[in-house]
């Protein structure tokens, strides 16, 4: 059976910018700071990195150093996917050339293709590329839930590896394994739903709250999946008023503003994301204080 790409966390890292550019020496210190705090892995322009207000151009510099700056030591996910399969499968295949590790692959949104349609996508895809793809299913963002139904057939193509699962039914976790190959793995997309997902068998979580503590959340993920469900549900509830603070407006309006009082000034988000509110910035204070 094929090992997980990456167990534990893998960090949704925000994307920095500095005025109307991306702030690439900021960057560099936020990926470093991952790897030195021992995150195994990190999505890059996902949702959290704000992939739709990002050019082609920007991403795939944006995946060049992040391969630069990790080359072995962490693997680097890329983020390629759209709702147009030509447009999905161009980036992905100059993501590869990038040195992408592994893709991240969100359903195509707006759309809302049928279940032969999304089939017919991601099989395409994976035909075009050698890479390991994961796919990426957040109804809350794209209208579309997908179903187990398609797991289990897009499981049989051997380089779709995984799910990143971000639906809100902690059930799931156990359909998507009893249906799918083994060595198909989930991650949880909610930090709020980690330690439960990996009491199922997730291998670990794609994570905003690691942005703010990598270690800390890392040593919940560890926990959980050596068994000691005690000590990674005590880390899970004593980092949940965090957690809520983090989803009270939209991702990632609240991480950059939690990173910036950390002193890592991201910039702010790209329209039509605005600036936190007084309220969530007072919880932010308060909680990182």
């Amino acid at each position: 059976m094929t090992k997980p790409l990456f167990t534990g966390v893998a960090t949704a890292l925000i994307t920095p910018f500095i005025g109307t550019h991306v702030n690439f020496p900021l960057m560099e210190l936020l990926l470093k700071r991952q790897m030195n705090a021992g995150i195994p892995a990190v999505v890059l322009c996902g949702t959290t990195g704000e992939s739709p207000t990002l050019s082609d151009g920007e991403k795939l510099d944006i995946f060049r150093c992040g391969k630069s700056v990790a080359g072995n030591n962490m693997k680097i996910i890329c983020g390629t996917g759209s709702n147009d399969t030509a447009h999905t499968i161009e980036l992905s295949i100059a993501a590869q050339e990038a040195g992408a590790d592994a893709l991240l692959v969100v359903s195509p949104y707006y759309n809302k293709g049928n279940f032969d349609g999304q089939l017919a996508h991601y099989t395409a895809l994976a035909h075009s590329i050698s890479i390991p793809i994961i796919l990426y299913n957040v109804p809350g963002r794209t209208g579309v839930d997908l179903p187990v139904t398609l797991y289990q057939q897009l499981s049989k193509i051997p380089n779709i590896i995984g799910v990143k699962e971000a639906c809100t039914d902690i059930v799931k976790t156990a359909r998507i394994r009893s249906v799918c190959r083994p060595d198909f793995h989930i991650w949880s997309g909610n930090d709020d739903m980690a330690t439960a997902a990996m009491s199922l068998g997730a291998k670990g979580f794609i994570s905003v709250l690691s942005n703010v503590l990598p270690v800390e959340t890392l040593s919940m993920a560890q926990a959980a999946l050596a068994g000691d469900f005690d000590t990674a549900a005590d880390l899970q509830c004593r980092m949940l008023p965090l957690i809520d603070a983090l989803f009270r407006e939209p991702n990632p309006i609240p991480v950059k503003a939690a990173m910036r009082i950390m002193g890592y000034d991201c910039g702010p988000c790209r329209l039509p994301l605005g600036v936190a509110s007084k309220d969530t910035l007072s919880a932010l204070h308060q909680l990182l204080n």
